[in-house]
């Protein structure tokens, strides 16, 4: 099956996005990072997650990533890709609430939600 531009380009968006998020972003402030947090790590103890979690989500968050990006070539990858990327942004946008965070510091995670369900349904 033939991937269409749109799936592309929405897989190189989630996939280059989470590997920038966790690699290249991670020790530094955004104005999305949970609670009063300055670094990815300071996010989890924000939410009061364990050390480990913040291990295993990365973990899978840049795996994740780099499936959507193989998976312009190995379309099978794509599904479980995105499928798992939606579901921790589930839990990204729980922990946002949990900390009672305004809602624009959900949106990034929200969004990628809404484009990890379009690419599991289209494959």
């Amino acid at each position: 099956m033939t991937s269409s531009p749109i799936l592309v380009i929405l897989q190189l968006v989630v996939g280059l996005g989470l590997l920038n998020v966790w690699m290249i972003r991670r020790s530094g402030p955004t104005g999305y990072r949970g609670g009063h947090a300055q670094t990815l790590r300071g996010e989890f103890e924000a939410y009061g997650l364990p050390d480990w979690m913040f291990l295993v989500v990365g973990g899978l968050k840049v795996v994740a990533g780099l499936a959507l990006i193989a998976g312009i070539w190995v379309p099978v990858i794509v599904r479980p890709a995105a499928l798992v990327v939606a579901a921790l942004m589930v839990g990204a946008i729980a922990m946002h609430v949990k900390v009672k965070d305004p809602v624009q510091r959900s949106l990034p995670a929200l969004a990628v939600l809404v484009m990890c369900l379009w690419i599991a349904t289209q494959r």
